[in-house]
């Protein structure tokens, strides 16, 4: 029988583990997050920077050439006779693979050869990655690539514009449909990894692939930007010319990562031997108030740092934006928007239950009372038996 004490009690427990609350940081917790942030932020204007130039770029990109390798010789490149013959090791891997996966919306330029007619604007060696949709690593490349060479069409994003241009080139492989998927999906995959380190015809760096969803600002055709007057989808185009890919998306994701390393590893050591909590207890989960609002000032920080060092370096980022933007951290841009979006859900249901915390501890504990009872249960069974 519940008692007007342990009616309180559970009252409180209720309060304290399942409802919504603000975080309560101290100024260490500040501190911390600041430093870290800090940290992160200098460390990706000194060595990620701008695509081209960045140390740790640099390094990425050797990686993805020694994986475009050995992906390459999985599929059945030989590496010793591309050795023998004095061929560059990943030009040859990458002409292995773009032959080895053909597909039908390759067309790098607006006229000519190998081009759309005329029907895409401004297409090009340096940009076709990013405008042939069936080129981008996410839902949407996959799912417009296996249409593409279901129909035997190239679909582009150009000027605010989705442009499908017919090929009549292609023929799927596979006796059925479920066979023409699967060889359809092996075909998008085998030609991003023939991609995503440049063609095997590209100069020095070569273009890559785009981020997943980054061709989406192609869709944006509006606004009058920089000395030039360009909208934000012809800005985005030459943000990616820059160098702006894949590779780079990877780079950029090093320091976000170490910065939400550092404020994790230091909230637990300040639970641990600052507030004397058990080490269970010191787990950073992500349904931690004063977590979350380390994080939220930890990326912030990074961001205002990597803004400082692109303004800098673009000299002026209303007359230069593609400078501007070539220098940030689009994926510290993307973390801190969600850590926004998180503290703002905080704050709007501060005081409310929070119904999936206290459905999940029912449901452990429902768990945990049926296996006492069968635990129970046994040795009757076993009698019966």
């Amino acid at each position: 029988m519940i008692t007007y004490s342990n009616l309180s009690d559970v009252k409180k427990r209720i309060e304290d583990e399942f409802t919504h609350r603000n975080a309560e940081c101290d100024k260490y917790d500040y501190l911390i997050a600041i430093t870290c942030g800090a940290i992160a932020g200098i460390m990706d204007i000194f060595l990620v920077g701008n695509p081209k130039d960045g140390y740790l770029g640099k390094k990425v990109d050797k990686t993805v050439e020694k994986m475009t390798q050995k992906f390459a010789q999985l599929c059945g490149w030989d590496k010793q006779k591309a050795l023998d013959k004095n061929k560059d090791l990943t030009k040859s891997a990458i002409a292995f693979l773009e032959n080895k996966f053909k597909i039908n919306y390759d067309q790098t330029t607006t006229n000519g050869r190998n081009g759309t007619n005329g029907k895409v604007d401004n297409l090009s060696m340096k940009n076709h990655h990013l405008k042939s949709i069936g080129h981008s690593p996410d839902i949407f490349g996959l799912f417009v690539s296996i249409v593409n060479q279901f129909t035997n069409t190239s679909t582009f994003v150009s000027n605010g514009k989705i442009i499908t241009i017919d090929t009549n080139t292609f023929e799927l492989q596979g006796e059925n449909f479920i066979a023409k998927i699967f060889c359809g999906f092996f075909n998008w995959f085998g030609h991003l990894a023939s991609d995503w380190c440049g063609s095997s015809g590209g100069k020095e760096r070569g273009a890559g692939i785009p981020m997943p969803f980054y061709n989406l600002f192609l869709l944006c055709d509006f606004g009058n930007f920089g000395q030039h007057r360009q909208t934000l989808a012809q800005i985005a185009t030459q943000v990616f010319e820059q160098g702006y890919d894949l590779r780079h998306g990877v780079t950029m994701s090093i320091p976000v990562m170490i910065n939400e390393m550092l404020i994790r590893f230091m909230y637990i050591i300040k639970a641990k031997f600052y507030h004397k909590k058990e080490w269970k207890e010191c787990i950073p989960k992500d349904d931690i108030p004063e977590l979350n609002k380390m994080l939220l000032i930890g990326s912030g920080t990074f961001l205002l740092i990597d803004t400082g060092g692109a303004w800098i370096k673009s000299k002026n980022p209303i007359t230069n934006p593609v400078v501007f933007l070539s220098e940030i951290n689009l994926i510290n841009v993307i973390r801190f928007s969600t850590l926004i979006l998180k503290e703002i859900y905080i704050l709007y249901n501060n005081g409310k239950i929070d119904n999936k915390k206290l459905e999940k501890y029912l449901d452990d504990t429902c768990k945990i009372l049926l296996i006492e009872a069968h635990n129970k249960s046994k040795p009757f069974k076993e009698i019966l038996k």
